[in-house]
């Protein structure tokens, strides 16, 4: 059986080669969700400050809790919303672009069907145009399939702020989208 990510950040506390074990099991996860907030140019950098913060905070990681992943997640947003400049040029540059990125899992599947039907440059922009408090929930709930109590502890947030920052959201991305929306892909349980 593996060590919880709290039982490993605890070694590495002593051992600090240890960290590396966490670093392995979630630095994809973290570049996957950096490349398509800010592009291949600025993902390695965030995930690399985030692991940096998170090496240098290790000591007041709550070490009952064997998850590390909404705390990383969490870093990680707080790095993007450093970058919003490269976020935002993005998202205008995927709003123009005819063609997206080839993309992995369920719901990136359905956007990229949405997106060969031409709605693609619609959600871009009003991805774009959400507050960067509404669009962290939404994206980490539909990128990383968080449910609302991890979105609060990645984000630092209450419980309720998270399910009111998604109530916003959507009714932001639908009435941008309009009644063909595939808003129904940023529900969430739990």
């Amino acid at each position: 059986m593996h060590p919880s990510d709290g039982e490993v950040i605890r070694a590495s506390l002593v051992d600090a080669e240890r960290f590396g074990v966490v670093y392995d099991r979630y630095s994809t996860q973290l570049y996957r969700y950096a490349y398509r907030r800010v592009g291949p140019e600025f993902a390695e950098d965030a995930v690399a400050e985030t692991f940096l913060a998170a090496f240098r905070r290790r000591a007041s990681y709550d070490l009952r809790r064997p998850d590390a992943r909404p705390w990383l997640f969490g870093i990680l947003s707080r790095e993007i919303s450093m970058r919003h400049r490269a976020e935002d040029a993005r998202y205008r540059a995927l709003a123009k672009a005819r063609v997206s990125e080839v993309a992995e899992g369920f719901v990136d599947e359905v956007v990229a069907a949405v997106t060969a039907q031409g709605a693609g440059a619609a959600i871009a922009e009003a991805l774009r145009n959400l507050p960067g408090g509404d669009r962290d929930v939404v994206l980490l709930i539909a990128w990383n399939d968080f449910n609302y109590a991890e979105v609060a502890e990645a984000l630092g947030i209450k419980l309720g702020t998270v399910r009111s920052r998604l109530h916003r959201a959507r009714r932001r991305l639908r009435a941008a989208l309009g009644d063909d929306s595939p808003i129904d892909l940023f529900e969430v349980t739990g």
